[in-house]
């Protein structure tokens, strides 16, 4: 899933540079703020797959403590699905706001100083 987070975060800057040179070609400054759609819904996709990693992380612990405390039954070998992660607790995550955060900064910036 950090490939899928890695994954999210290249195509994010890759969409929005495209969108930001095709407005300043156009020379359109007024639409530059639709870079900040692609940037929101990556920001998203990203959040829900640090959660997800997440559960499978609390559902692998879980599994281990119950190995080691013996408590561990036949069914829970085979149970594979992670506990619900929380992506609001996700998008707390520095990986997440700290790169999606800095991306609006800049798409503001380049609307109010680059494209004028």
């Amino acid at each position: 899933m950090a490939a899928n987070s890695s994954s999210c975060k290249a195509w994010c800057i890759t969409i929005v540079s495209a969108v930001l040179v095709i407005i300043a070609d156009k020379d359109k400054p007024d639409f530059s703020l639709i870079a900040l759609l692609p940037t929101l819904l990556f920001l998203a996709l990203d959040a829900y797959y640090l959660a997800l990693e997440k559960g499978s992380r609390a559902a692998y612990n879980d599994f281990v403590m119950k190995l080691h405390s013996g408590e561990a039954i036949v069914e829970d070998l085979y149970a594979v699905s992670p506990k619900s992660g929380n992506q609001c607790e996700a998008i707390k995550s520095f990986s997440v706001w700290g790169f999606y955060a800095t991306l609006i900064i800049l798409i503001v910036l380049a609307r109010l100083l680059v494209l004028k």
